[in-house]
């Protein structure tokens, strides 16, 4: 392997491994699952019930950072160019294939590949760049808006209550 083909390949053994994907386009940060196919990341969302990509468009670019499955810690960043693949074509249908099974919890299993060219966007996230410098800045960032709630402290009394189910229980 050549010096110029291992990046490449870091690029996509890491992205392959990880179950999920930092992509960045015009718009914050987001998490994605996504299938790696014929050398580059495709992520299907934008669609009801499915994941929001907002601020990734056809013929735009993104950052992606690929994270350690085991440790979470970053591997690879690299920078992707962006095509929207149309529904029902040959690499649509191959990228859907691979996707179809990394779908977790589908409400509409046996519909969901229709549903997916009728209502969502599929994008190819192919590698033009790969950075192998670490950053050194802070990278943390603020959460997004959302209507989930932290959890409240456990009320005084639970402990108490608790126990004396324990007691009636045994006695």
């Amino acid at each position: 392997m050549t010096d110029s083909t291992f990046p490449l390949a870091l690029v996509e053994e890491a992205t392959k491994k990880s179950g999920l994907i930092w992509v960045r386009g015009t718009g914050p940060d987001r998490a994605l699952w996504h299938a790696w196919v014929d050398g580059a990341a495709h992520v299907l969302g934008d669609g009801p019930g499915e994941q929001p990509f907002p601020g990734l468009a056809d013929g735009g670019t993104a950052e992606v950072t690929v994270r350690s499955k085991d440790k979470g810690g970053r591997l690879v960043a690299w920078t992707a160019a962006v095509r929207e693949l149309p529904p029902r074509s040959e690499s649509w249908e191959a990228a859907v294939a691979e996707l179809k099974g990394k779908r977790l919890n589908a409400p509409d299993s046996e519909e969901m590949t229709e549903r997916w060219a009728r209502e969502c966007r599929l994008l190819r996230l192919e590698p033009v760049e790969v950075r192998t410098d670490l950053p050194t800045g802070h990278l943390a960032a603020h959460p997004l808006p959302s209507p989930a709630t932290t959890r409240r402290p456990v009320p005084a009394a639970l402990p108490k209550l608790l126990l004396k189910r324990k007691k009636a229980a045994r006695g």
